[in-house]
C-alpha cells in the first residue's frame, strides 16, 4: 500500500513538473530541488548534490536523468520508471500538437512575444535554485578556485565533461596522496547495452530509431547541443530542411519539460506520428539505462573517501557549468530595457518570496513580455 501511495506521488510531481517545467535542464533542477530536498524532503542537499554531479558525467538529458534517479531513490525500480515516462510525456504530447499543427498548416503559432519575457525569468529561478546548492559547496578557499576554473574554463568553451572529470579527478587523487592508503581506483565511465529493437520497422523508422539512440547515447551537455548534432544528422543529409530544424528549437524552448522532446516534432516531421514516437522512445531509452547503471554506485561512492573527494569536486564543477549557462542565457535573452525589466523583475520575486511556485514567475514573465512586445519604443 505504502508503495502505491509513493508511485502516485511520484507521478503527481513529475507530471506537474512536466507540465510547469519551462527554461531548459538548469532550470527543471532548479524546480526538482525546490519540490524534493526543500518542499517534500526526499533527499538531503548533499545527496541531491551528487545526483547532479551523477547526470553530469553520464550522456544524456540532465533534467530527465535526475527525474529518474530521485524516481529510483524514492521508490526503486518501478520509481524510476514512473518519474521518467511522466517528466516526459507531458512533453512529448504537447509538442506533438505543436508537430500534427505545423505539419497541416506549415507554421506555428506565434510565440516568440512569450519566448521573449520567458527567457530572462528563467535566469532568476536558476539563479535563486543553485544560491544554496553555492553556499553549500563553496565553503573552502581550493572549493572557490575550483569553481572558478571550472566557469572560466565553461566560458572559454572548454567542453564540460572534461571540467567534471579533471575537477574530480584533481581532488581525488588528491585524497589518496593525502591519506595514503588503499588502492586508487580508476574511474571507468559506464557503458550502454544496446539491444536491437523488437518493433518491426520501416526502414525509415529504424534509421530514425538508430539516429536519435546514437545522439542519446553520446550527447553531453545542455540539451541544446542537440541541435549541432541533428543539424550533420539529419539536415545534411537532406532527411530535414534547416527551417524545420529551427522551427523544432522554438518548439522546444516554448514548451514545458525536458529539451529533447523537440526530438519527437522533427520525428512527426520525418515520417509521421510512428517517426515521432520511435524518435521519442530511442533518445531517452540510453537515459533509463545509463541511471539504472549508475544509481546504486552513487552512495558507494560517497562513502568513500577518494571517490566522495570526487562528488564533492564534481559538485562546485556542476554548480560553476550552471552558473555558465546563466551567464550564456543573460547574454542572449537579456537585450534590451524590457528584457532588463523582467530579469530584474524576476529576481527580486524569486528572492524576496522563497515560497512562490516557480510557474507563476515563468508565466508572469510571459505574459509581460507579450506585453512589452506591443509597445514600440
Amino acid at each position: 500500500m505504502e508503495q502505491k501511495a509513493e508511485l502516485s506521488e511520484i507521478a503527481k510531481l513529475f507530471i506537474k513538473l512536466g507540465i510547469i517545467g519551462f527554461g531548459g535542464p538548469a532550470a527543471h533542477i532548479a524546480m526538482m530541488q525546490k519540490e524534493v530536498v526543500h518542499k517534500k524532503k526526499w533527499l538531503s542537499e548533499q545527496h541531491f548534490l551528487d545526483l547532479i554531479s551523477a547526470t553530469n558525467i553520464i550522456p544524456g538529458p540532465n533534467s530527465t536523468e535526475m527525474a529518474i534517479h530521485i524516481g529510483r531513490e524514492k521508490a526503486g525500480w518501478q520509481g524510476l520508471l514512473i518519474a521518467g515516462l511522466c517528466f516526459i510525456v507531458p512533453a512529448v504530447i504537447i509538442t506533438l500538437v505543436f508537430a500534427w499543427i505545423y505539419a497541416d498548416y506549415g507554421t506555428l503559432p506565434h510565440i516568440q512575444p512569450y519566448i521573449y519575457g520567458i527567457k530572462p525569468a528563467i535566469i532568476a529561478v536558476i539563479l535563486a535554485a543553485i544560491f544554496p546548492l553555492a553556499k553549500k559547496c563553496l565553503q573552502t578557499t581550493e572549493h572557490r578556485l575550483i569553481a572558478i576554473i571550472v566557469l572560466l574554463g565553461s566560458l572559454l568553451n572548454v567542453s564540460e565533461i572534461y571540467l567534471l572529470f579533471g575537477s574530480g579527478l584533481y581532488a581525488a587523487a588528491k585524497t589518496y596522496i593525502r591519506i595514503r592508503r588503499g588502492q586508487f581506483l580508476s574511474f571507468l565511465p559506464l557503458f550502454l547495452i544496446q539491444n536491437s529493437p523488437s518493433l518491426v520497422m520501416s526502414t525509415m523508422n529504424l534509421q530514425l530509431f538508430w539516429i536519435f539512440l546514437k545522439v542519446g547515447s553520446i550527447l553531453y551537455g545542455s540539451g541544446y547541443v542537440l541541435f549541432a548534432f541533428l543539424d550533420t544528422e539529419l539536415v545534411m543529409t537532406g532527411m530535414l530542411s534547416r527551417q524545420q530544424l529551427l522551427d523544432a528549437i522554438a518548439v522546444g524552448q516554448f514548451t514545458p519539460g525536458p529539451v529533447f522532446s523537440a526530438v519527437s516534432f522533427i520525428g512527426y516531421q520525418i515520417n509521421g506520428m510512428s517517426g515521432a514516437l520511435i524518435s521519442t522512445i530511442a533518445i531517452f531509452l540510453p537515459s533509463f539505462l545509463f541511471v539504472a547503471l549508475l544509481n546504486p554506485l552513487v552512495k558507494k561512492m560517497r562513502s568513500s573517501s577518494v571517490f566522495s573527494a570526487f562528488l564533492d569536486a564534481a559538485n562546485i564543477a556542476s554548480i560553476a557549468l550552471i552558473l555558465s549557462v546563466c551567464l550564456s542565457m543573460g547574454k542572449e535573452a537579456v537585450t534590451d530595457w524590457r528584457t532588463m525589466v523582467i530579469a530584474f523583475l524576476s529576481i527580486f520575486v524569486v528572492f524576496t518570496f522563497k515560497n512562490i511556485n516557480t510557474v507563476f514567475v515563468v508565466l508572469g514573465a510571459a505574459i509581460i513580455g507579450y506585453l512589452f512586445t506591443l509597445i514600440q519604443l
